[in-house]
């Protein structure tokens, strides 16, 4: 009797053996976000159930941060507000009259807010807290078309600012003083040419030193080195479904992927991550379009420092 119990646990053992072979290493969990999006029809926050966790009762804004201490800083055509969670506004800048557009909205370290208008005298600001310019840059977008004058400008750990140029098909580099030190095309013959209408949208200044840019219309995500040679891109053809069109925000996360707001889709992806080797990574398919967009979490952690974005 007791040989017999021996081989039938032995068995049973060799059984539970096999089938936790053949079953392989637990399945990787899927990725889920919660993000902050600015959209035509919806500017808040989901959660990474889909959900819409918070919102500001108005949509349409251009570009927006959730800041490091639960705040929301938004920029709409006509205004800036930086909003506490229970919307008090902490701050707030009214475009000026002899613009017509605000743009990009970005909060400095030293406490001033970047903001840039387009329109007859299309300029870079920093704004102090009490609503006073204090930094004033000209800006060259080489076109008399306001909405296409410039998208997400963004200030340099060098103190220069980082702003992308659509109808001029160039990032440009500009110092505080208005001098343009540094430029790229993104109009290049292995890009399609102009013809492509590779307008520059988003620009991410790297740690490396290059540069990742949204090339919303001509359907190109970008990565230029510091001469402005391509080093990186993916384009639909690298995707299932072709789902980027007019790519306007962007995010370079830190594991090196890269999150990519599909605006102009008509298709159920309206935004998406990307990795360095082109594979998709995840999706959000709900309601809401994104012009700009910030992860917040990953799978349930909240991502650590300044957003490259």
């Amino acid at each position: 009797m007791l040989n017999r119990v021996c081989v039938s646990v032995g068995l049973i053992l060799t059984v539970l053996s096999c089938s936790w072979l053949s079953a392989g290493p637990p399945a990787a969990k899927p990725v889920s976000h919660s993000f902050f999006i600015a959209g035509p029809s919806f500017t808040g926050i989901i959660d990474e159930d889909g959900n819409e966790a918070w919102d500001t009762g108005r949509p349409g804004a251009r570009d927006g941060f959730v800041l490091a201490n639960g705040n929301v800083l938004i920029a709409w055509a006509n205004e800036v507000k930086e909003f506490t969670r229970t919307k008090n506004v902490l701050f707030h800048y009214a475009k000026s009259p002899e613009n017509q557009e605000i743009g990009t909205v970005e909060r400095l370290k030293d406490g001033n807010t970047l903001i840039t208008e387009l329109g007859a005298k299309p300029r870079l600001m920093e704004v102090s807290p009490d609503g006073k310019v204090v930094v004033n840059v000209p800006l060259l977008p080489e076109t008399s078309n306001s909405h296409m004058q410039t998208r997400m400008a963004r200030k340099l750990a060098s103190g220069n600012y980082l702003v992308p140029h659509l109808l001029a098909f160039q990032v440009k580099e500009y110092t505080p003083k208005g001098e343009v030190v540094h430029s790229f095309a993104t109009d290049l013959p292995e890009l399609g040419g102009r013809a492509a209408e590779n307008w520059p949208f988003t620009a991410i200044r790297l740690e490396n030193g290059n540069t990742l840019v949204t090339l919303t219309h001509g359907n190109k995500v970008v990565e230029f080195d510091a001469e402005g040679k391509v080093v990186w891109k993916v384009t639909n053809d690298d995707l299932p479904g072709k789902p980027l069109a007019d790519p306007c925000g962007a995010q370079k996360l830190p594991n090196g992927n890269v999150i990519i707001a599909s605006y102009g889709t008509s298709g159920p992806v309206k935004i998406l991550e990307v990795s360095p080797d082109k594979k998709l990574v995840w999706t959000y398919s709900g309601k809401h379009k994104a012009h700009e967009i910030q992860i917040l979490t990953t799978n349930g952690k909240y991502l650590t420092g300044e957003p490259l974005k």
